[in-house]
């Protein structure tokens, strides 16, 4: 089983990224997958799951702003991160599982950084 994050970057805030998770050794669609964003100084946090069923967990601080998708034919699973804030900058991970507890695969992380 492997995770590959991609698509962190620089951006204003306002901008918008979009983060992919690519996976394999797994069926995509079998899982629930999960994004987790951990800042400096401070612990990891759960953003965004979406279950094998297609439903969707988005935490509140970034509900209406951030879109969790999946690709099953492309075996990739994605973060739409629109009007980004200042609060948003943090080492962003895809995982297999929706609470840390449950994860049983980490990605590596990917860097996003909202800065003017």
């Amino acid at each position: 089983v492997q995770l590959q994050a991609s698509g962190g970057g620089l951006v204003q805030p306002g901008g918008s990224l979009r983060l992919s998770c690519a996976t394999s050794g797994f069926t995509l669609n079998s899982f629930t997958m999960g994004w987790f964003r951990q800042a400096p100084g401070k612990e990891r946090e759960g953003v965004s799951c979406i279950s094998s069923d297609g439903s969707t967990y988005v935490a509140d601080s970034v509900k209406g702003r951030f879109t969790i998708s999946r690709d099953n034919a492309k075996n990739t699973a994605y973060l739409q991160m629109n009007s980004l804030k200042l609060e948003d900058t943090a080492v962003y991970y895809c995982a297999r599982g929706c609470r840390p507890t449950y994860v049983d695969y980490w990605g590596q992380g990917t860097q996003v950084t909202v800065s003017s």
